[in-house]
């Protein structure tokens, strides 16, 4: 994690509205189908909420009906990292903002080609930025 980025909770907690602390710094979720970018369709960039790191861009974003933003792969292999999740009687693969570690969502392996995989984000941690 950038030395920029190492908050303290109480810092997170100031800078972070409650849900979005509770999903990206408590690695929370939202309920499907609720979060402002699911139906974005417009051509730009996905950000992280917490620190601005570019993820996503909107060209990797496609429909996969889970109720939540999901992307074939980042705008750059650098910009996220996965870690195992075995939380809730589950074996997930968790996915992170690499600069800030920030929860985003989950991938797994049932995306659509070219790559086979669905980045499945919650809106909550992303800022869109068209173009």
């Amino acid at each position: 994690m950038s030395e920029a980025w190492r908050l303290s909770e109480e810092e997170w907690q100031r800078r972070l509205t409650p849900e979005q602390f509770r999903v990206c710094r408590q690695g929370g979720t939202e309920p499907p189908f609720t979060g402002r970018w699911v139906h974005e369709k417009r051509p730009g960039v996905y950000h992280c909420v917490c620190c601005g790191a570019a993820l996503f861009d909107a060209a990797a974003k496609f429909d996969s009906g889970s109720g939540w933003p999901s992307f074939t792969a980042p705008l750059d292999t650098d910009a996220l990292e996965t870690r195992l999740d075995l939380s809730h009687g589950m074996r997930r693969v968790e996915v992170l903002c690499h600069r800030c570690r920030a929860h985003l969502g989950h991938v797994f392996e049932d995306g659509p080609p070219p790559t086979g995989l669905r980045f499945c984000i919650n809106s909550i941690c992303l800022d869109f930025r068209p173009r």
